[in-house]
């Protein structure tokens, strides 16, 4: 292992660890006692079990796994891989709640079934080296760690921690053939060889780094494996956490937006969690870091409320509701708005039954058990908070992703500055989204589902990852270019009163130089008066070719005055520009339908003279 030459706060904790490391105990008075729940999640638990008694585990063949690398399709295979482990999980909460062993002979062939695969990774993910094309099958004795192989290892590992007892009342070959199959698949991989995410010195990293170390953490430490194992897992995770930690800011934001935020911070918590736990407190301190308390906070800041969430890169504008975890996190960070927000959502979605629903919690063994024996407190301090609905979040700039996000009492605003070489990258430098009374105006498209395209050079190929389908123009018939050099410049953020603003130059953004013979200017500035409930957008540039793209939630409709629209409830008015065309933007894409019920439209404004303006405020009706 390297050293590192970046801050280690992970790594400074290691001197400090006892000789001889704990077994990880989240749910010691689950094993001992049983569960203690509420009727209504009794039933819940149950409820989800029973659907999958008695029925056969999904068959997956050789062709499904090669579909991927024939056809470039994800979901069909992973739609049966995950299928086995979401019923796995169903199956062992149902015998917890129920303890009457109705469950157990399909919790083995359950068991039996994944450690029967050939291999648990993924085929998207099948290379042993960084952004290099997969291979078309597993190698069985040379096993890849990827995200959904960690998770596997951790589900099995969960299963023997929580129902050891009763798998061996059946046959303790059980409990032996997990600990077995997880050591050769996950425990000597990952402590004799390097996978990228592990981190090596300068190398980017993202929440593949979290999200694997967690799951290698929790294997490592439900289990009964030697202490000199533990150590070294300890060691190896210190040094890759704190490799993930160094490409985010002191402000803690994450660049690949909310729905990664579950991935990249929350396990991140999920790490510091277990390795305070089995280290006698040596990790402690870093609940206290500045920026541990930033990263934690950001959900609070992104979201709007309604399920809706700020979002931009590969994220959704729905990232999912937030619970347990991020509750925890707050709690260990004493982050009062971050509890208050979580136990809001949990609330919600205990109400309308719904907990659970999210894929995390439907495969991830210890995520669903968290929510399962805290979902008692995080209630209890909903009843009592101060603020019930969760939405003490306040105006804030991230400037390390050039984020800024401003509120008023009907509006929530966010514009991207920064640039082109963030995580799950999309184009966007200089956009912006808005949302009145939690609902969409102008929109963020999110990403589609998952391809062999996605994550290949022919990325940026793919519509939803251009900035015309962004809040942005097209100058000289041009897009935004993915890089890091294609970024906004002279950044000005300004939070004070009167109004929060942000001024930014984005013409380098653009591969403006590959075709023009002069250099050009495209400044933007966007306004929110939280007094007058006022957006005002300014474009300002010294180009004539200019094609402005508006991506709105609803499609314009004319109000009686020129240059003046409907968006829903919200008026928009503009000059310096005339209406090229309103396009219908069909939303078909599954994973696109979870965001939005209907279609979006993209209005298409050619820019008539150097300056831009449009005016944004509520309907008076």
């Amino acid at each position: 292992m390297k050293q590192a030459t970046f801050d280690t706060p992970f790594q400074n904790c290691i001197p400090s660890l006892p000789s001889s490391l704990s077994d990880y105990d989240p749910f010691c008075d689950v094993r001992e006692r049983g569960l203690s729940i509420s009727a209504l999640l009794k039933e819940k638990l149950l409820s989800d079990g029973k659907a999958y008694l008695h029925k056969p585990y999904a068959a997956i063949f050789a062709t499904d796994y090669m579909k991927f690398k024939r056809t470039g399709d994800r979901s069909a295979f992973e739609s049966l891989y995950f299928s086995r482990r979401f019923q796995l999980c169903a199956l062992i909460t149902a015998e917890l709640a129920e303890g009457k062993g109705t469950f157990l002979d399909d919790i083995i062939n359950g068991i039996y079934c994944i450690m029967e695969e050939s291999s648990w990774v993924l085929p998207a993910h099948n290379t042993y080296v960084r952004d290099t094309p997969q291979l078309i099958l597993p190698v069985p004795k040379k096993p890849v760690l990827d995200l959904f192989s960690c998770e596997t290892a951790a589900l099995l590992a969960m299963c023997s921690y929580l129902l050891k007892e009763k798998l061996n009342s059946i046959s303790p070959l059980i409990a032996d053939r997990i600990q077995s199959e997880i050591l050769d698949r996950l425990v000597t991989p990952y402590l004799n060889e390097h996978f990228w995410w592990m981190g090596n010195e300068e190398e980017p990293m993202c929440n593949w780094t979290p999200w694997c170390t967690q799951n290698v953490l929790l294997s490592v430490f439900l289990l009964p494996f030697s202490n000199e194992m533990k150590r070294n897992a300890v060691i190896q995770a210190a040094y890759s956490l704190d490799c993930f930690l160094k490409d985010y800011g002191e402000d803690g934001c994450c660049d690949e937006g909310a729905q990664y935020y579950r991935h990249a911070g929350l396990c991140l918590f999920s790490c510091m969690e277990i390795l305070n736990a089995v280290s006698g407190n040596a990790f402690a301190s870093l609940f206290e870091l500045q920026k541990i308390k930033n990263l934690a906070s950001y959900i609070v800041h992104v979201r709007v409320g309604n399920g809706y969430y700020i979002n931009f890169s590969d994220c959704s504008a729905k990232a999912g509701s937030m619970g347990v975890r991020e509750f925890l996190f707050g709690k260990a960070c004493g982050l009062h708005a971050l509890m208050e927000a979580s136990a809001d959502d949990l609330y919600r979605d205990y109400e309308a039954s719904a907990l659970f629903s999210a894929d995390s919690e439907k495969m991830n063994l210890f995520f669903r058990m968290l929510t399962i024996t805290h979902a008692t407190e995080v209630l209890a301090y909903h009843k009592q908070s101060t603020d019930s609905t969760g939405s003490s979040a306040g105006d804030i700039f991230y400037p390390s992703v050039g984020l800024v996000i401003a509120r008023s009492p009907r509006f929530v605003l966010a514009v991207k500055a920064g640039d082109n070489a963030d995580n799950h990258n999309h184009n966007d430098t200089g956009s912006f989204t808005l949302y009145q009374d939690q609902l969409p105006v102008f929109v963020d498209i999110g990403v589609e589902t998952y391809s062999q395209k996605t994550f290949s050079d022919k990325r940026y190929e793919i519509w939803t990852m251009q900035s015309s389908y962004h809040n942005l123009p097209t100058i000289a018939g041009l897009d935004q270019h993915d890089g890091a050099k294609y970024r906004a410049t002279h950044v000005n953020c300004k939070l004070q009163d009167p109004v929060r603003s942000i001024f930014m130059q984005i013409e380098e953004a653009y591969p403006l130089t590959d075709k023009l013979s002069s250099e050009i200017i495209y400044a933007r500035t966007v306004c929110l008066d939280p007094v007058s409930e006022v957006i005002t957008l300014k474009d300002q540039t010294d180009c004539s070719d200019v094609v402005l793209n508006f991506i709105t939630y609803d499609p314009p409709k004319q109000s009686g005055h020129e240059n003046t629209y409907l968006l829903g409830n919200t008026v928009i008015s503009f000059e310096g520009a005339t209406l090229l065309d309103v396009e219908t933007l069909p939303v078909t894409d599954e994973r696109l339908k979870l965001a939005w019920d209907h279609d979006l439209y993209r209005i298409r404004l050619k820019m008539e003279a150097s300056d831009f303006s449009m005016r944004i405020s509520a309907s008076l009706s």
